[in-house]
């Protein structure tokens, strides 16, 4: 068995739809972030530093220079030969809209690019980048947006220090998906002051907005940040690495199986890693949470909620059609209609805590 038997991943998706692997190869284009040049604060969200997600290191590289390393990179683990050219790091819609443009139409016309899908913050997205998000599609591009949201509580994004709010987000994730442009929403476990319950209500939330991905990370304490600060002094714990499984499962079981997971996990390297350790082993985690689901006896959508909010984005990137026109959910062809009552008394109690 794999974590893919259990979870519909981004990968399925995209295999179901073009009938190939394709892989994203991660880009730092240079952005900043309206949260450290001044426009809405200096210094970023309490846990940012940013080179805990930046695929090339202190040293900026051209994007074709990056795109060569990212393609060796991936052909030493599979077989892709098809590329979404992913724009990671930073605010990566943060500049004007002919600049963002000419940059992205750079990145696509690159050998074996075949879309893109862009990493920015809720607040930083107007209708005209939501255009051409969308002008990109209707050329035939496989283009995602992706959001970094990570709490649905806005005293929690005061708390890192965010600089916007859930209604940003609503705002944002309403026009993308009426556009047509698909949605990958991120959200972090263990952020200060939250719990399970927390957790529960984000991705509720979401669900309820619309979206049609997802990424879950853990909240890792890296070095140069507010929130390094907070751990020496004891302010902030993080979460324990089966507790991070434990509750990265309950979220599974409550997400409906047409949602893509694009990450279940996030690593930072050893060299910037403060806490907790367990968060440079992606594939211990993964392991993990495969394990957990198997005890379990779930797996994706075995809890999820039916909600018309929550219905897949038609003409979009998500799911197969079958010859009736309707939605093919694609989870190792099992149809999950229902989990088994955990074991742990104790965990009964927290998945049903929201």
């Amino acid at each position: 068995m794999a974590l893919s038997d259990y979870i519909h991943t981004f990968g399925q998706s995209l295999f179901a739809l073009h009938g190939e692997r394709i892989h994203k190869i991660a880009l730092d284009a240079g952005f900043t972030c309206p949260n450290r040049d001044g426009a809405k604060g200096i210094g970023g969200c309490t846990f940012c530093n940013n080179s805990s997600f930046n695929p090339n290191g202190p040293e900026q590289k051209t994007l074709e220079a990056q795109f060569d390393s990212g393609r060796r990179a991936i052909a030493k683990r599979t077989r892709a030969k098809k590329f979404l050219a992913y724009f990671q790091a930073y605010t990566n819609t943060y500049a004007e809209v002919k600049e963002l443009d000419a940059l992205y139409r750079q990145a696509m016309t690159q050998h074996d690019i075949v879309g893109l899908s862009v990493g920015t913050r809720p607040d930083c997205v107007s209708g005209a980048v939501l255009d051409l998000l969308a002008g990109y599609r209707d050329e035939g591009f496989i283009v995602w947006l992706e959001l970094g949201l990570q709490s649905a509580f806005d005293e929690s994004l005061r708390r890192v220090n965010r600089g916007h709010g859930l209604q940003e987000y609503r705002e944002v994730a309403v026009a993308a998906r009426q556009r047509g442009i698909p949605l990958c929403t991120h959200l972090i476990l263990g952020m200060p002051g939250e719990d399970a319950s927390h957790y529960h209500t984000s991705l509720d939330t979401v669900l309820d907005i619309g979206v049609d991905g997802l990424k879950l990370h853990p909240l890792h304490v890296v070095k140069h940040t507010v929130l390094a600060s907070q751990w020496r002094n004891g302010e902030y714990h993080p979460l324990s690495r089966e507790e991070y499984i434990r509750q990265a499962c309950n979220l599974i079981e409550r997400t409906p199986e047409h949602i893509s997971f694009h990450r279940v996990t996030g690593t930072a390297s050893k060299d910037i890693l403060l806490a907790p350790e367990w968060c440079s082993q992606k594939w211990n985690v993964l392991n993990g949470i495969e394990h957990e689901l198997a005890r379990r006896g779930s797996r994706q959508g075995c809890r999820a909620h039916d909600s018309a909010a929550r219905a897949p984005l038609p003409k979009t990137d998500i799911a197969a059609p079958s010859p009736d026109g309707k939605i093919k959910i694609l989870i190792n062809s099992k149809n999950a209609t229902g989990c088994q009552t955990p074991p742990n008394p104790v965990e009964e109690e927290i998945l049903d805590a929201a």
